[in-house]
């Protein structure tokens, strides 16, 4: 697959996965290791609990750049990953807003995987992925 096949959209999305799955991973690495720091410090609980959120952040971040990869090279399963991803992000930014967030980081964080998704469900994006 050549850049000049790939449309400039998914080279964006490409590229932002990757910067947001180092990113994360870079985060998770820190949370992973500031946990045992805060289990030695303070409670038990509290860094087991960083420690899991660190995990987690990991995860994520490995899936994005999982997502790059599959974006960059146009493979049939990062459609459904970024779709997926981008409704994940939707449904988590509604129950952080019902759990006490505000209403501007709620719009914010819902319009950028809107249009990620609407820009996947093109037919023509879709067509690319072999889903149509």
């Amino acid at each position: 697959m050549t850049t000049s096949t790939r449309p400039t959209g998914i080279t964006i999305l490409a590229a932002l996965a990757a910067i947001g799955g180092v990113l994360d991973l870079l985060g998770g690495l820190l949370l992973f290791g500031l946990g045992g720091v805060v289990a030695v410090g303070a409670s038990a609980g509290v860094g087991a609990l960083v420690v899991v959120v660190g995990l987690a952040l990991m995860v994520v971040g490995v899936l994005y750049l999982a997502l790059s990869w599959g974006f960059w090279t146009l493979k049939p399963w990062a459609w459904i990953l970024g779709a997926a991803l981008a409704i994940i992000s939707i449904v988590l930014s509604v129950l952080s807003f019902l759990s006490g967030g505000g209403l501007t980081s709620l719009i914010i964080s819902i319009i950028i995987p809107a249009i990620i998704l609407y820009y996947l469900m093109r037919p023509e994006i879709q067509a690319l992925f072999g889903r149509k």
